[in-house]
């Protein structure tokens, strides 16, 4: 039992969960944000464009309300906002990510001088660097030697 809650302790101070945690606050309050645009940007406008059409009451009337049985009802409009949320969000992440992308290129490239290059991608290029000029000395001593 000791040895589970030490592995449980060394995974969540290690990172994992906080970065975790930290992903998922972030994602509700982006996911928060976006609804809202959604909302009340982009579909005031939409609902202009097609004569005060409100996407979010749209729907497909399956059995109408009587005084005995609610409404049934398919609500493709709500559908349509929760797609347009999704393609939003899903747009501004490959946004996103396509500048992490090309940060993280920059900063991986040892020779750009305008980006820190991270310790770990320096050692690398060093060894790279004495590998080669090591495999240059080999080739010039061995066809001098013939």
């Amino acid at each position: 039992m000791g040895s589970f809650l030490q592995e449980f302790k060394n995974f969540a101070i290690k990172g994992n969960m906080i970065d975790m945690a930290v992903g998922i606050v972030i994602g509700t309050a982006f996911n928060n944000v976006i609804s809202t645009i959604v909302k009340k940007i982009v579909m005031p406008p939409l609902s202009l464009l097609t004569d005060d059409v409100n996407l979010s009451n749209k729907k497909y009337i399956l059995r109408a309300a009587t005084d005995s049985a609610e409404e049934v009802a398919i609500g493709y409009g709500e559908f349509m906002e929760v797609l347009i949320d999704f393609f939003i969000v899903a747009f501004t992440i490959f946004l996103v990510i396509k500048v992490i992308n090309r940060f993280k290129k920059k900063s991986e490239d040892p020779h750009d001088k305008t980006v820190e290059t991270p310790k770990d991608i320096q050692l690398l290029s060093n060894i790279e660097r004495l590998m080669e000029e090591q495999n240059s000395f080999l080739k010039s001593k061995s066809t001098t030697s013939k």
